[in-house]
């Protein structure tokens, strides 16, 4: 007789209780595989942390190194003054200014007037003086002073500022040094020859030291560079004329 299987048997076999996984789906993860790939995504977020900013700091530009020179500054002096070696703080605070300031103003102003009897008293030269010494200084003034009336006058244009009148007479020059008195200037026209020569250099040079006076001043007072650089060659070219002069009586 042949051994049949109770109904209840079957029913709790566990072929028949385990849950049907379709042929196509995937089978899962085993616990090692599901480390591995824990770990290498792991890794793979860590190096991206680590590389991109490295990435961008090395993409970006470097900043521009700063210049500050330590060097000191080698300052010419004015005419009269030793050079001095100034310290790169001070350097900056000791060149010249663009802009001007009302002693630049009133030196170039004032200079003009000076400069223009200068002249005056120059083109009396060749009908009056003896001397071709005398005649060639005298156009040299003429021609070096003439060409510095017109700088002076359109830098005064530039500024805005007034442009002096031309006073024959000598006028408008109270208080400048070394400008011929109008008692003076009539005894320069009524001279000729010798006495000409003679009274005219004694004239000029006090003129010239004026002038001088005048730029050493604005050196000190002044602030534009263009005003500084002309009262530093006034002081050179009139003291050199100054020597001329006093080889002449």
């Amino acid at each position: 007789m042949r051994n049949i299987t109770p109904l209840s048997a079957l029913l709790t076999h566990p072929a028949l209780t385990r849950p049907h996984r379709p042929a196509h789906a995937p089978r899962a993860l085993a616990p090692l595989g599901r480390g591995l790939l824990g770990r290498g995504l792991l890794a793979s977020a860590v190096l991206a942390v680590t590389v991109l900013p490295a990435a961008a700091a090395c993409s970006a530009e470097p900043p521009a190194p700063a210049a500050r020179s330590t060097a000191p500054v080698i300052a010419p002096g004015r005419p009269g003054e030793q050079v001095r070696t100034l310290a790169p703080g001070e350097a900056a605070t000791a060149v010249p200014s663009p802009s001007a300031n009302a002693a630049d103003v009133r030196f170039v102003q004032d200079m003009i007037i000076h400069h223009r009897q200068a002249v005056d008293m120059s083109l009396l030269a060749p009908s009056r003086a003896a001397s071709d010494a005398i005649r060639r200084l005298a156009a040299r003034i003429n021609d070096t002073q003439e060409l510095e009336i017109g700088m002076m006058t359109r830098w005064l244009r530039e500024q805005g500022q007034r442009v002096p009148e031309h006073h024959r007479g000598g006028g408008d020059h109270q208080g400048m040094p070394g400008m011929a008195t109008p008692e003076q200037l009539d005894r320069l026209r009524a001279a000729s020859g010798e006495d000409f020569d003679r009274l005219f250099v004694e004239l000029m040079i006090a003129h010239h030291q004026g002038a001088i006076t005048m730029a050493t001043q604005v050196l000190s007072a002044g602030s534009h560079t263009t005003i500084q650089q002309l009262a530093a060659d006034i002081s050179v070219e009139q003291a050199a004329e100054i020597q001329r002069m006093q080889r002449l009586r």
